[in-house]
């Protein structure tokens, strides 16, 4: 099969693929005040469709799958797609990002089904201000949720933390100073704008100002080895720290000119980029029979209107695209 090279000569290697709209928080920077409508389990692709489809993309190059939601551990039985999707040729790794919540009793089996990367989303490492974030009082679940992880193994761990300036951007240091004796890379990720998510530019927090307030205390020095372009978070480590300190800096320096990445929906839909609003609907391709080789057809054509860079700072204008909880991240 062709390869995911799109027009502007990017070779596509990563799958995000979300695989529930269902999630157990309610964060105010993701999901809208309103909510969302849920699809119904016939609209969702079945863990069959999902090996079907991605045995696709393994074979015109992919080899990284990241499972995301809403949050994907709602998902029943989802040991078994990590397994089924760990066994198919050409998948190198499969990775997990959920928010912690049902982690502590998930992260033993997910080890064995063959999970190689668990990132984990916090926002805040106060509790009271975790449930002004999330709507929940959950906050220790997710504590007892890392640390379960860590003591399964999976080393190192990724912590994921969106910076709001007036919501958590005070507790920069504290998230730094969690990961001086422990195996984990917190990274620190630019707040960004999407459908109702109630964003505005005088609560971002660009990745200079958050590296200057850091280094007020602590030196950041680079990681040596980073000569993989499709990583997409600065990575720093700090001398006597066991965990690193990363930023991801979607808005004020942004990585798509090096994109290797697609994203599925739940409901079947590959977008190209979190800002574009076209998508492919592989779901009703696939159910209506077409061959593998069509639908591999089907996404090098869509592939080929990938844009090359996303326009986000123009998204809020857009109300009919999905909001991040439909997309899955």
């Amino acid at each position: 099969m062709t390869e995911l090279i799109d027009a502007f000569g990017r070779k596509h290697t990563y799958l995000r693929l979300s695989v529930t709209d269902r999630c157990n928080l309610r964060c105010v920077y993701c999901m809208p005040p309103e909510g969302i409508e849920h699809k119904e389990c016939a609209q969702m692709l079945s863990f069959d469709e999902i090996v079907h489809l991605v045995r696709i993309f393994a074979g015109m190059g992919i080899s990284k799958v990241r499972l995301t939601g809403g949050e994907p551990l709602l998902r029943r039985n989802l040991e078994r797609l990590i397994a089924d999707l760990a066994d198919i040729p050409g998948i190198e790794t499969v990775g997990l990002t959920t928010n912690g919540v049902l982690l502590a009793e998930h992260a033993g089996s997910l080890k064995r089904a063959g999970l190689d990367l668990l990132n984990v989303s916090l926002d805040t490492l106060r509790s009271e201000r975790f449930e002004d974030i999330t709507l929940r009082n959950l906050y220790q679940r997710v504590r007892d949720g890392l640390g379960n992880a860590l003591e399964t193994g999976f080393n190192p761990l990724k912590l994921n933390v969106v910076v709001v300036k007036g919501v958590n951007d005070d507790e920069l240091l504290d998230f730094v100073e969690f990961v001086k004796d422990k195996p984990v890379k917190v990274r620190f990720i630019e707040y960004m704008p999407f459908r109702a998510n109630c964003w505005r530019m005088d609560r971002f927090v660009s990745f200079a100002r958050m590296r200057s307030a850091i280094e007020t205390k602590y030196k950041l020095l680079p990681v040596a080895d980073q000569a993989d372009h499709s990583i997409v978070a600065r990575e720093f480590r700090i001398d006597g720290f066991q965990g690193t300190v990363g930023f991801i800096t979607s808005l004020s320096d942004h990585f798509c000119h090096h994109c290797n990445r697609l994203r599925l929906t739940a409901d079947g839909c590959l977008k190209l980029c979190l800002y574009h609003q076209a998508e492919l609907d592989l779901r009703g391709a696939l159910r209506s029979g077409n061959s593998d080789e069509v639908l591999a057809e089907m996404v090098c054509r869509a592939l080929a209107g990938k844009p090359l860079k996303h326009s986000s700072l123009n998204f809020p204008a857009a109300g009919e695209s999905r909001t991040m909880i439909e997309i899955g991240g």
